[in-house]
């Protein structure tokens, strides 16, 4: 009775868990059958590559080559950026048909300790890695060892034979392969057209397997840049010896010619070495000449006097009554000496260079419309256009601006509360030096692709003054330069058209006490321009004002750049004219 009982319960329990065994099975061959159509079925690409990359690993290796980046020339043909090439080196363990050897050879050539080369190489793993930047010297010497286990590529380097010449202008290359990119400056701009190719080809192990070529690889396109590099480095001395003199902080020197806006030269101080670059400074990086902006100060007023009599609001003629202050929208202006002038007319205003000359034909001979349409017209307030990396517009705030209060008509006549860049100031100044017209500055004249050169052409973007406004403030200039505060830049054998600007440095908490940023902007010779020429230092503590410091350093500049350029003296210049010479043309 007692065993029947017991195979009842058996059965009971069987039948009770048939079911889930029943559906277990089930599954499980439901899942099996899935599994057996997705085999079937292309695997996901990111696993379908990995997989590849495994089977591929015992017999085949990945070589990639990058054709070589664009060559950067002065305008004389001198070399101011090439490229050289350093190799990363590994090695495929599993390749190596002599290990002793090549534990040998590795260590010897490479200067690698010989235990740690024994490691990689008894690993017979597919790939190791056993230096990088290693010269062509040394790679040669491994690749005449022939060994299909030594794996290499080339690392592009950029290198700047001038050193510090002109690296704020030039910019810099950073990185390798797909990612050895160019920035800021010139590097930066024409990244595009500059960088080289890079092509990957995966290369059979196998041996007498031929391998396939990548091909010729198109390089990037060679620039021939305006930059003359034995004035660039002409102002670079001048500019260091400037700083060194009058104490400053810094400094900008510009070289331009007016009539094409071509930039011989431009250098800012501190300089910047594009081989030994600092990327944790950001500010050691910048061009100030194209990216830092200040307020220009009297400069300003030869602007402001040449859109007067452009828009017929003043004559050459024009007086005005000075009393020594004159209120502006509930500020006091008053000229650089506290004094009045008493009767004075257009020319005094820059000879003697008075704020309340250039305020009150502001305020009350232009007006707020006719103002700043003319300032708007010599380019204020907006990028040049430079075609470098990193340029600012610049600071020019008109009616409706929320910042703008009435007095800054009168301030901004002079060159207060408007902010420039070195090469926007210096660029309104080419407008009168080449007869009235506002032209693009460039730093690149020519691309070079293989046998084809482009030529790139001056781009005028508009008249702003007509010819003969722009005489009358040239001799208004000269005047400044020969009898006025400016006399200091004054050229024997040369007459020179200039401008001093002493401004005031403006602060959170309003103007810095006794800190000033000097300017000084002259074009020569006067009647046939030929260079223009800025002029900037920063905070200079042997004089205050500009026509103490930066119009001597353009004296000193001057006196040279018109023996390199080879520039006739008035004199030479009027006989070649008799003779049908030409007089304004700078030598290539």
């Amino acid at each position: 009775m007692r065993d029947t009982i017991s195979y009842d319960q058996q059965q009971d329990t069987i039948r009770s868990r048939l079911p889930i065994v029943v559906v277990v099975l089930l599954l499980t061959s439901i899942t099996l059958v899935v599994r057996m159509v997705l085999f079937q079925a292309p695997p996901e690409p990111r696993v379908a590559a990995y997989v590849q990359a495994i089977r591929d690993a015992n017999y085949s290796a990945t070589r990639r080559e990058t054709s070589s980046r664009g060559i950067l020339y002065d305008r004389t043909g001198q070399r101011l950026a090439v490229n050289s090439v350093r190799y990363r080196v590994g090695i495929s363990a599993n390749l190596v048909s002599d290990p002793d050897q090549m534990v040998q050879d590795l260590s010897t050539i490479l200067n690698l300790d010989p235990l740690r080369v024994n490691e990689i190489i008894r690993s017979r793993t597919s790939y190791a890695l056993l230096a990088t930047n290693v010269s062509p010297e040394v790679w040669s010497q491994l690749n005449a060892l022939n060994s299909p286990a030594i794996v290499s590529e080339q690392i592009p380097r950029r290198y700047y034979p001038q050193g510090a010449l002109a690296g704020q202008l030039l910019g810099f290359v950073a990185g390798a392969g797909e990612d050895f990119i160019g920035y800021n400056g010139v590097e930066g701009r024409y990244e595009p057209w500059l960088a080289g190719r890079t092509a990957t080809q995966v290369t059979s192990t196998i041996p007498f397997e031929l391998p396939v070529e990548i091909g010729n690889l198109e390089s990037g396109a060679d620039l021939v840049l305006t930059l003359d590099r034995d004035v660039q480095y002409l102002v670079e001395e001048v500019l260091a010896q400037a700083v060194a003199d009058t104490g400053a902080n810094g400094g900008t020197i510009i070289v331009m010619n007016p009539n094409t806006g071509d930039i011989l030269a431009m250098a800012s101080y501190p300089p910047l070495d594009p081989n030994n670059i600092p990327l944790d400074d950001a500010q050691a990086l910048r061009n100030p000449a194209i990216s830092d902006i200040y307020e220009p100060g009297s400069v300003m007023k030869v602007v402001t006097v040449a859109a007067a009599l452009e828009r017929g609001a003043i004559t050459p003629d024009w007086v005005y009554n000075d009393q020594g202050s004159y209120n502006v929208g509930n500020r006091v202006i008053m000229n650089w000496d506290r004094q009045p002038y008493g009767l004075v007319d257009v020319t005094s205003i820059l000879v003697n260079s008075l704020n309340i000359g250039a305020a009150k034909i502001a305020v009350e001979q232009l007006g707020l419309d006719g103002f700043y349409a003319m300032m708007s017209a010599f380019g204020f307030g907006q990028l040049t256009r430079v075609d470098l990396d990193g340029e600012q517009p610049g600071i020019l705030r008109t009616p409706g601006d929320s910042l703008w209060s009435e007095s800054d008509l009168g301030a901004n006549s002079y060159g207060q509360g408007v902010s420039v860049t070195p090469l926007q100031m210096l660029n309104s100044f080419n407008v009168i030096a080449n007869g009235g017209l506002l032209i693009q500055p460039r730093i690149v004249s020519q691309v070079i692709r293989g046998q084809e050169v482009t030529t790139i052409e001056p781009d005028v973007r508009r008249r702003v003054i007509s010819e003969e406004t722009a005489r009358i403030v040239t001799e208004m200039m000269v005047a400044a330069v020969e009898v006025g505060l400016d006399e200091s830049a004054r050229l024997p054998g040369y007459t020179v058209a200039g401008k001093t600007g002493t401004a005031e440095i403006p602060s959170i908490e309003g103007y810095l006490n006794n800190a000033t940023n000097v300017t000084f902007i002259g074009f020569l010779p006067a009647d046939a321009p030929t260079v223009s020429v800025l002029i900037k230092l920063d905070q200079p503590s042997s004089g205050t004002f500009a026509s103490q410091t930066a119009a001597p350093v353009f004296r000193r500049l001057a006196e040279r750049l018109v023996t390199y350029l080879e520039i006739p003296t008035d004199d030479i210049r009027a006989q070649l004219r008799e003779a049908g010479g030409a007089v304004s043309v700078i030598r290539p």
